[in-house]
């Protein structure tokens, strides 16, 4: 046993090879070709061959036979052009004969891991060969019955291996799919059995509703990820033969709905069988709205459509049940799958020019009075505003909700966003933003974290509908701003007077994730100075003194730090003030006095542990590097009036930089994602248009920036790799240029350079800086997979003409290095890289 063990595991391996260095992941299974070598076809075309690995699997005990199972899932994968057309019909025969033996004899199946290697063996069928080709297979019609049965059993059996059932939908999904491009006369009994597979699925799921309940076990439904995933597989195979889903789903719908109604109407009212029933109803809720969501993905008739009328009057209809219970009882599952439900019928149904003469709507207007879409968005407002209303407490739904009005919002077309501000309840929203009527936006003790994120999203919709008619009316801003204005007038006076901490910190948490919604949306000059004159110079003030005050406290500060990053960002040029408006300058000062104040105060805090030194510190240097990085690169304020008028707010908020870039290691840089993503951007800057910013800092601090250069080089992140290349690149160039004016010794000359002076006398101090990331960025594109050549080739030519020699002997070991079949191809790759160069670095030389 052990000898077969691992011979299968030395035949798995040589097959799951990745012959030809096309896989970035190998741990991916959407490798579903395996590209086997020419010279192997011969023992492919042995039928034998599968014959001894299907054998394998029903002689060997479970821990072996999975093995075999997985070396048949490769040679179902095996590339199609190995085989001409009567060979691949040939093999996939001997395939299809296999798995019929394995189904006839289903006792291996009961072995978890059996079931899975066999269901994505099942999978790989459809991926490699066309419907066409599988059904005029001898023995097609006996084994799609086999396999739609094994698929049955296997969804009934929803709690047995949860994870292969992905496989059996994949294959299902893929044959429907296929369905309107076969050519073959021989019936391929889809339309038989893909119904009978949808039924399973929603009966199975159904039934497994008051066991979860009753036994206390993990709810399918809680797994929303896999639970998408495979009604997004379903929807698929539903549009086959949609009217027998169709007629099934209304069919269950009435008779849950009724049972449901009833128990609400008993005298005595049974909490457990009302939560079965209303969990039943949240996954037929879900079925409906994958039903209907699967119109974009197949041709659909008035027919379908109007099924699809049938099935949305009875969630239309739910909704108003369950709205009516409030505020005394809600069910959060329901309450998830109708707000999925609605974004599917948005998707499908609204807002399109074709759809205002579909079907869809004829039933609803007779149940519902719903004509067209005007009404379903008022729908759907109404519903936004009764669950922002009644179920503040319950995150997910706020969440959920907030996510759909979001994308209401977000207005395409246009004409839809026209539509909404004329509803009833949006008219509401804004003008009622307050805690009083959206307990969500209260900032009481019983205060979540993700209840305060809800915040940003909702005033990001909400300002997006208030641009709609705004235009340049003030007085309607102002009006919006209420609300706001009077939380940041109760903060100013906690701080002149009492100073109620706990008080002004919870509502300026939430004051500043509002206001970063408000700015985020506000894309118009127009309008971000509105915004400008709102809040400075008083409550920017505020923003200030908070951060001096709470620096510690990153659940305060990080929304704060967050709302100054929004503020710098020129989004559609919106910060492009008049030139008689020093605005730009005001707020780059406001800006700077921020990240100072916080640079400062968080280097007090001296060494942090590992777990808190990405909350408590670099979390906040990452959103200072990139508001920094925003106002350096929006073209909204010129830096060179600062020094000319001995304003400091330039030089020190550099400074600050520095000193929180000293406090770093080089390995945090590199190891967490946002602080990377933010520092060396920011630096691609400073090099771009403040070299003599960088030329006056201290030698060691040149070392750390010039190291991280060089370790930011190799690393995974495009992002941090390609910042990494133009900053070299930008310092490559400065040097180069500044010695081929030392070249040329003019008086003129001599005196503008003494930046350039200090900056090439460190560089000859330390040679091997530059060196080291020659010999990286040229082992990086000889010998890896290198996924931003352009990026990389930039720096090259500066760096190969200030370090000749060293190039030299670089080549001379790169060459040696290599086998004695290759040094010629190498060498001669060399002279091509150098051919026709000109010692300069005009954009000509370097594209040669």
């Amino acid at each position: 046993q052990n000898l077969a063990m691992h011979l299968l595991k030395l035949v798995l391996n040589c097959l799951n090879f990745d012959f030809i260095g096309n896989s970035a992941d190998e741990s991916a299974d959407d490798l579903c070709t395996v590209q086997i070598p020419t010279n192997w076809r011969t023992i492919f075309l042995e039928p034998e061959t599968l014959d001894l690995f299907f054998d394998l699997y029903h002689s060997l005990p479970p821990m072996l036979s999975q093995l075999a199972l997985s070396c048949l899932v490769q040679f179902a994968s095996t590339r199609r052009s190995l085989f001409s057309n009567p060979e691949r019909a040939k093999y996939l025969g001997n395939l299809i004969k296999g798995v019929k033996q394995i189904l006839e004899n289903p006792q291996g199946l009961s072995d978890p891991g059996n079931y899975h290697e066999f269901c994505r063996f099942l999978a790989r069928l459809k991926t490699n060969y066309q419907l066409g080709e599988l059904v005029v297979v001898k023995d097609y019609p006996e084994v799609i019955q086999l396999i739609a049965n094994f698929t049955i059993t296997s969804l009934q059996h929803w709690e047995f291996a949860p994870n292969s059932v992905h496989y059996l939908l994949t294959l299902w999904q893929r044959m429907v799919a296929s369905v309107p491009f076969v050519k073959t006369a021989e019936p391929h009994l889809l339309d038989t059995y893909a119904p009978e597979i949808t039924k399973a699925y929603i009966t199975s799921r159904l039934e497994c509703v008051p066991v979860v309940i009753r036994d206390g076990l993990e709810d399918p439904l809680d797994d929303t990820a896999t639970v998408f995933q495979q009604l997004e597989q379903l929807c698929t195979v539903s549009r086959c033969e949609y009217e027998k889903t169709c007629t099934l789903l209304v069919q269950l719908f009435d008779q849950n709905a009724q049972n449901y109604q009833k128990l609400l109407h008993s005298s005595s009212r049974n909490p457990l069988e009302i939560t079965v029933q209303e969990g039943r109803l949240a996954w037929l809720v879900y079925f409906v709205g994958t039903f209907v969501g699967g119109r974009l993905t197949y041709t659909s008739t008035d027919e379908h459509d109007a099924m699809d009328g049938e099935l949305s009057c009875r969630v239309f209809q739910l909704i108003s049940l369950m709205d009516a219970q409030l505020p005394q009882s809600s069910n959060e599952k329901v309450e998830l799958a109708i707000l999925w439900f609605l974004d599917q019928f948005r998707k499908t149904y609204v807002g399109d020019q074709l759809q205002h003469t579909s079907k869809v709507y004829a039933r609803m207007s007779e149940v519902l009075g719903i004509t067209d879409d005007n009404h379903v968005l008022e729908t759907f407002m109404t519903k936004i505003v009764t669950n922002l209303k009644y179920r503040g407490r319950c995150e997910p739904v706020i969440s959920r909700t907030l996510q759909f009005l979001n994308d209401l919002s977000v207005g395409y077309p246009f004409y839809l966003l026209k539509k909404l501000v004329k509803i009833e309840a949006v008219k509401f929203m804004l003008q009622n933003h307050t805690s009083k009527h959206f307990p969500f936006l209260s900032v009481s003790d019983n205060y979540s974290l993700s209840d305060l994120r809800c915040r940003t999203v909702f005033y990001t919709a909400l300002t997006r509908l208030l641009m709609v008619d705004l235009g340049e009316d003030e007085d309607e801003f102002e009006n919006f701003m209420l609300p706001l204005t009077v939380s940041f007038e109760s903060v100013t006076r906690i701080f002149n007077g009492s100073f109620e901490q706990e008080e002004a910190k919870r509502m300026l948490m939430g004051l500043a994730r509002d206001l970063r919604g408000i700015a985020f949306a506000l894309n118009t000059k127009t309008s971000y100075t509105m915004l400008f004159h709102w809040i400075y110079p008083a409550y920017i003030s505020v923003l200030q003194r908070a951060v001096e005050l709470w620096y510690r406290e990153p659940a305060c500060t990080t929304p704060i730090l967050k709302l100054m990053a929004e503020f710098m960002q020129n989004r559609s040029q919106r910060l492009n003030f008049d030139v008689s408006s020093p605005n730009g300058i005001l707020l780059f000062r406001e800006a700077s006095k921020m990240i100072c104040t916080y640079g400062n105060q968080i280097l007090s805090l001296g060494t942090l542990s590992k777990d808190q030194v990405y909350p408590l510190k670099l979390k906040g240097i990452s959103i200072c590097y990139s508001a920094l990085k925003s106002a350096l690169c929006g073209n909204y304020v010129s830096f060179g009036v600062f020094k000319l008028y001995g304003d400091n707010h330039f030089d020190n908020v550099l400074q600050a930089f520095v000193k929180m870039l000293l406090s770093v290691s080089h390995s945090d840089l590199l190891q967490y994602r946002k602080l990377s993503q933010s520092y060396y951007p920011l630096l691609e800057c400073l090099t771009q248009d403040h070299m003599s910013f960088i030329t006056s800092l201290e030698p060691h601090v040149l070392i750390y920036i010039l190291t991280s250069i060089s370790e930011g080089l190799t690393a995974v992140d495009t992002i941090v790799s390609s910042s990494c290349c133009a900053s070299l690149d930008y310092i490559v160039t400065y040097l180069f240029k500044h010695l081929a004016k030392e070249g040329k010794k003019t008086l003129r000359c001599r005196e503008i350079s003494q930046d350039g002076q200090r900056l090439l006398h460190f560089m000859q101090q330390n040679p091997e800086v530059l060196q080291q990331m020659m010999s990286i960025l040229m082992n990086t594109i000889i010998f890896e997979d290198c996924r931003n050549q352009w990026s990389v080739s930039r720096p090259l030519l500066g760096l190969i003409l200030l370090n000749e020699k060293y190039f030299s002997e670089l080549r001379a070991t790169l060459i040696t290095s290599q086998p004695d079949n290759k040094r010629e191809v190498l060498d001669q790759c060399f002279r091509n890289l150098m051919e026709g160069v000109e010692q300069n670095l005009l954009v000509k030389n370097r594209d040669r």
